[in-house]
């Protein structure tokens, strides 16, 4: 497996599985795609699979120090203390006594909110506790723009060593991810298959033919090459094993382009800003 490095040393799998909805639809999902050669496990408090997770950990083959363990803190639970009690709840569900990645999830609690700069920065403190603490490897933000991080980053102690956010091609949100790379902040990809829309676009699919690829590993290849880590889900062995064989091919930069400049394709409807147009649940 490729790693990237986080800004504090710590390396991070250059894939990891996503289990949003996944895990209530498959208990044993995170099992299989343990097996199947994943090492990063993606979850968030939000997801109510925390538990569940932590049971298919305590019986893999595989040791807690070789696999990178990521939650999120919910957005309504934002401020020191509430922070502090959602990582606390989460170890015990994972049953685990660190993890490799804490993340805030969404910026705002609320859209009304005026308070949301203050909330997150009490939030960052008790990330960075919990850091200094040696309770987590490295801390980050998800679904966090430019215009939320600065005044995180005019103000903390240790900078955000991680931002997730919604990027594959026909979105891939340039300004967010050139603003992370100048702060060096390793971006990752949430729903990097564009919720599978992406997989039927023409382009995605006349690319793959080129290739001799699946258009998920034309996808998760894009998101390798712009120096991203990508959080795909699978159903299946087979489509788990094909989203980790992207490594030995590489796409040029001109199909690189037309990925890029692809019409907007396969976006949740999700952004910290607004409602959603989409009704996720969330």
């Amino acid at each position: 497996m490729k790693e990237f490095t986080l800004s504090n040393g710590v390396k991070i799998p250059a894939i990891g599985f996503g289990t949003w909805i996944a895990v209530k639809e498959d208990p044993g999902i995170v099992s299989k795609a343990i097996e199947e050669g994943y090492r990063l496990i993606d979850t968030a408090a939000f997801y109510d699979n925390e538990e569940q997770i932590g049971d298919s950990l305590m019986h893999c083959n595989v040791a807690r120090n070789e696999l990178f363990l990521t939650s999120k803190v919910w957005k309504t639970k934002l401020g020191y203390q509430s922070c502090i009690r959602s990582f606390e709840k989460s170890l015990l569900n994972l049953k685990t006594d660190y993890l490799d990645l804490f993340l805030i999830h969404w910026p705002k609690n609320n859209l009304e909110t005026d308070q949301w700069k203050e909330e997150d920065l009490e939030t960052w403190r008790a990330m960075e506790e919990l850091y200094q603490q040696g309770k987590v490897r490295a801390i980050g933000l998800s679904n966090f723009y430019p215009h939320h991080m600065i005044p995180l980053l005019e103000q903390v102690k240790i900078k955000p060593m991680v931002n997730q956010i919604e990027f594959h091609p026909g979105y891939t949100q340039k300004y967010v991810v050139d603003f992370c790379k100048e702060h060096n902040i390793i971006v990752e990809a949430w729903s990097p298959l564009g919720r599978a829309a992406v997989l039927s676009d023409r382009t995605v699919c006349e690319i793959a033919e080129k290739y001799g690829r699946t258009p998920a590993q034309i996808c998760l290849r894009f998101i390798y090459q712009n120096g991203l880590v990508s959080l795909p889900k699978a159903s299946s062995k087979i489509r788990m094993h094909q989203n980790l064989e992207i490594f030995d091919f590489e796409i040029s930069e001109e199909d690189m382009s037309i990925l890029h400049t692809m019409p907007q394709t396969g976006w949740s409807g999700e952004h910290p800003d607004r409602q959603p147009l989409v009704d996720l649940g969330w």
